[in-house]
């Protein structure tokens, strides 16, 4: 994958996590909290993947 399409899919993660987050503590639903916890975790890493494969390609 190239940077911009990881940045993108951790962008998109987060956004989705932070939702299913929010939406777990509204519901009382640990489950789906948690889920949406590990979800904008993925998406951070996906940036950070991103952002480090950018600085490779300068190089």
């Amino acid at each position: 994958m190239s940077a911009m399409t990881d940045k993108v899919k951790g962008t998109a993660n987060k956004a989705t996590g932070a939702v299913k987050e929010k939406l777990g503590q509204v519901t009382n639903d640990a489950d789906l909290e948690a889920e949406g916890a590990a979800q904008r975790l993925k998406g951070d890493a996906q940036n950070l993947k991103g952002t480090a494969k950018e600085k490779i390609n300068k190089l």
